[in-house]
């Protein structure tokens, strides 16, 4: 059995139960590596990452460098002599950072690999209406999201399930896939498996603007995804009546009837429906700009369409 000692690097909640699960099982951590203190909120008050305060409460030594090519930085790194490391939602790493332990970096991520390679692989998961998605643990290599695969795990996506769903259940089941990850690195008990790029690969890029908008010109199906993908965040948008809105929560209606794309059918009471391309969408909780969310019954309230 390889004796490891590991530097783990990740910033958001979903990397916290990764490196709890390690702790737990007494995995000797040399460092925790995460993203840099940041004015948040109104206040603008300096706020750690959920990592960072989860690695403090332990105990564990921090390392929060804002440029991971510092000279100094990796000085620092390569006297913990750790020879594994592990990166959860992290950032992209320099090769002397990622090739500088003997047993190498892997690293966990959203999707089942290649496919859903990117930023944001729950996301665009759910926002194509896939059944199934999952998680991967894969050597890093020169090129994002395509080195040697370890270990996959699949997880089913329902046709009602949001983007923050998803993202929940992989973050508990990505804690498990890391433990088993080390476990088969220190036993010297794994096969590696080369990515499968002879196929149709689907992309994860980052979200913005552009790419979480509502056409109207779209199937009403493929817009129940999009919004359903974009929630809890970024959240889906779209105009209406020359306004634009976050479209939270939406159902649908009708799959297959065609009419006028952006068409609105409201009682200006209960409901507002709206006609795509095939289809048509029903606004559950929308939010106008610089207003609340709310239910459609109270927007109509106030707002006559």
């Amino acid at each position: 059995m390889k004796k490891l000692r590991i530097v783990y690097m990740g910033t958001p909640d979903f990397a916290v139960p990764s490196l709890k699960i390690l702790v737990e099982n007494k995995y000797d951590i040399a460092a925790v590596i995460t993203a840099p203190d940041k004015p948040k909120g109104r206040g603008q008050k300096m706020s750690q990452s959920p990592v960072k305060e989860y690695a403090e409460s332990m105990g564990l030594k921090i390392m929060q460098p804002t440029n991971l090519k510092d000279p100094e930085f990796q000085t620092e790194l390569t006297s913990l002599k750790a020879n594994l490391q592990i990166v959860v939602a992290f950032r992209m790493l320099p090769e002397t950072v990622w090739s500088m332990p003997e047993l190498g970096t892997f690293n966990l991520h959203a999707s089942l690999l290649p496919q859903y390679r990117g930023a944001a692989p729950i996301h665009w998961a759910v926002m194509n209406g896939e059944k199934e998605t999952g998680l991967t643990t894969f050597f890093l290599k020169h090129e994002i999201d395509t080195g040697s695969i370890i270990l996959q795990e699949k997880e089913v996506i329902s046709h009602t399930d949001t983007t923050g769903e998803v993202y929940n259940r992989l973050m508990a089941k990505g804690a498990g896939l890391v433990l088993k990850t080390v476990n088969a690195i220190e036993k010297e008990d794994y096969q590696l498996k080369v990515q499968n790029e002879n196929q149709p690969l689907k992309h994860a890029p980052k979200l913005f603007k552009e790419n979480t908008e509502l056409k109207w010109t779209e199937p009403a199906e493929q817009l129940y995804n999009y919004v359903r993908g974009l929630n809890p965040f970024p959240t889906a948008w779209a105009i209406i009546n020359n306004n634009k809105y976050k479209i939270h929560v939406s159902t649908i209606i009708d799959k297959n009837s065609k009419g006028e794309p952006g068409k609105l059918i409201t009682d200006d009471k209960t409901h507002l429906h709206i006609q795509c391309n095939p289809g048509i969408l029903a606004m559950e909780e929308i939010q106008p700009e610089g207003k609340k969310r709310m239910a459609i019954t109270d927007f109509l309230r106030g707002n006559k369409l």
